[in-house]
């Protein structure tokens, strides 16, 4: 197909689009002459919804009018404002609204989850990630394992591992800069491609559980892969960990707000996941978590307590004890951010009105037909290194030029694309179903080749 068949073809999609008006409710970064750019980065921080200032100005407003009254006499009573955000993210994530809840940032959640469900001993203590996790959560996890290996000064809960080939002594300085050997630690199980390939394969995930089944505390898995783009089939995935006996958690920061889930029906025990990105709530805008209703009522499972998790009847007697709520508000500390709820309320009513299913449709012809352009360059320094099954990617397109290096990407940004770079040497690109247009879509791959053509 040529470019101009894929012109064609990009006015005819566009003008199909049932959801063609909502770019129009969101604020797009112009370029110096004035045209809209094609803003290629929502996996990295979502637009702004035009409705965000007027929701975030109310609570201004109400604070200056109402000062600390404004608690329970706001338009929007600050007292339960999460609660204004909990159905809506739930229909997001595919969750009853028990299960979720909105609040701190996404590692805290993490962590704060893992206090809760893992709880290694002698006979179960591995952690599962990919081995290309965003570093944050590799963080996270190493630094569980070297929290529940050093409590107690020696009084590991672990099993005894010295004479193992990978010491766990490598994971006391998993803080630090060096991180030499970590990736062989004996709690830590790092799933990698075969290889020769860059995403993960279903089956080697499930045999790789299964191989390690009585041994392993926790999978806590991507929901999408943040380099690749992968979408990991999170059903089965869970159902391999239950059935070996462990705890099965995702972090969703790539997934909530561009995938379809169903984290109640596929029986994941717990997620969290920003709001930054695909959710279009600005910048370190505040994050959420889900935790089975399984769990809701679980008031023996440990955890760190703060007094927003104590049941509302009683909080405000002020009492030494903790009573936590049911269900995933129970992990709360704090009074909510409200300013930053806010913004994040404006980006998911428009969610909720679209649906995931209609806004999961289009990312499909989206991210179809961004590849088709790539094609169509038909230059065979181009790859694309995500997955080209659409049940296994949402809206990212990862791709690799050969031979090129950032001076490329410096290129087409300065020709007005915003895209993400990551080394050594991959682009990627998220056309938002939200906000872009196919037309974006054809006019990145005009760019790119473009620059391609002048390095040549």
């Amino acid at each position: 197909m040529s470019m101009q068949e894929l012109n064609a073809m990009a006015v005819s999609l566009d003008d199909e689009d049932p959801l063609r008006d909502y770019r129009d409710r969101f604020h797009m970064p112009k370029q110096e002459n004035g045209e809209d750019v094609v803003y290629m980065t929502g996996n990295s921080l979502g637009l702004q919804p035009k409705s965000a200032a007027a929701y975030i100005e109310q609570e201004l407003e109400d604070w200056k009018n109402l000062g600390v009254e404004g608690h329970f006499h706001a338009k929007n009573p600050w007292m339960p404002y999460h609660e204004f955000l909990t159905e809506q993210m739930a229909a997001v994530i595919g969750a009853k609204p028990i299960e979720t809840v909105v609040m701190n940032s996404l590692t805290v959640n993490l962590h704060l989850l893992m206090v809760t469900f893992y709880r290694p001993d002698k006979t179960r203590y591995k952690i599962m990630i990919e081995k290309d996790a965003f570093p944050s959560d590799r963080y996270a996890v190493v630094s569980q394992i070297s929290f529940h290996r050093n409590k107690g000064r020696g009084d590991t809960v672990f099993p005894d591992l010295s004479t193992q080939t990978s010491d766990l002594s490598t994971q006391t300085s998993a803080l630090r800069p060096q991180t030499s050997g970590l990736s062989s630690s004996a709690a830590l199980v790092e799933l990698s491609p075969r290889d020769g390939e860059t995403c993960l394969r279903t089956e080697d995930i499930l045999l790789e559980i299964e191989k390690h089944g009585d041994s392993l505390a926790l999978i806590m898995l991507g929901g999408v892969n943040y380099y690749t783009g992968q979408l990991f089939d999170m059903k089965a995935i869970t159902e391999a960990g239950h059935k070996a006996g462990a705890v099965v958690g995702f972090d969703l920061a790539h997934a909530a707000g561009n995938v379809e889930l169903s984290l109640h029906d596929w029986n994941v025990d717990f997620a969290a996941w920003c709001s930054y990105k695909y959710l279009n709530s600005g910048p370190g805008g505040v994050a959420g978590i889900f935790v089975h209703e399984d769990h809701s009522e679980s008031f023996d499972l440990p955890r760190f307590a703060g007094w927003w998790g104590h049941e509302k009847e009683t909080r405000f007697l002020m009492g030494p004890d903790f009573v936590p709520m049911k269900g995933a508000e129970g992990w709360q500390l704090s009074n909510p951010p409200i300013f930053q709820m806010a913004a994040l309320r404006a980006s998911l009513e428009i969610f909720y009105e679209a649906g995931m299913k209609a806004l999961a449709d289009k990312s499909a012809k989206l991210t179809g037909f961004l590849e088709q352009v790539l094609e169509e360059i038909n230059d065979d320094r181009i790859s694309i290194i995500t997955p080209g099954d659409p049940g296994q990617r949402g809206c990212q397109l990862s791709i690799r030029v050969k031979d090129s290096d950032r001076s490329l990407f410096e290129a087409i940004t300065e020709k007005g694309v915003i895209a993400d770079w990551r080394e050594p040497d991959v682009i990627r690109l998220a056309p938002v179903p939200l906000y872009n247009s196919f037309h974006d879509c054809l006019q990145f791959g005009r760019i790119l080749s473009d620059c391609l053509q002048q390095r040549d």
